[in-house]
């Protein structure tokens, strides 16, 4: 994985496509709740997998909750701690 990947815009491209929100991802702050903005936890399992396939990771057990997937910066504060420096 290039190190120089900017994480933030991969994860909103990724949320735009699968997260159904409903508002415009570009609205909203790297900390705003994704579920407060129409993310459905179905919705949720599809952003994890696409995320698992982009940055070719896996989401350990631990970290299949809900909070992780709340807002940008958790999603990439998890992300950044899956893959090998």
């Amino acid at each position: 994985m290039d190190a120089k990947i900017n994480f933030e815009t991969e994860i909103r491209i990724i949320l735009a496509k699968h997260a159904r929100l409903g508002v415009d991802i570009e609205t909203l702050s790297s900390d705003a709740d994704l579920f407060q903005a129409g993310m459905t936890s179905l919705a949720s399992v599809n952003v994890m997998l696409t995320l698992e396939d982009k940055f070719d990771i896996e989401f350990p057990d631990e970290l299949l909750k809900r909070s992780v997937f709340s807002s940008i910066d958790t999603i990439r504060n998890a992300v950044e701690g899956i893959i090998p420096s």
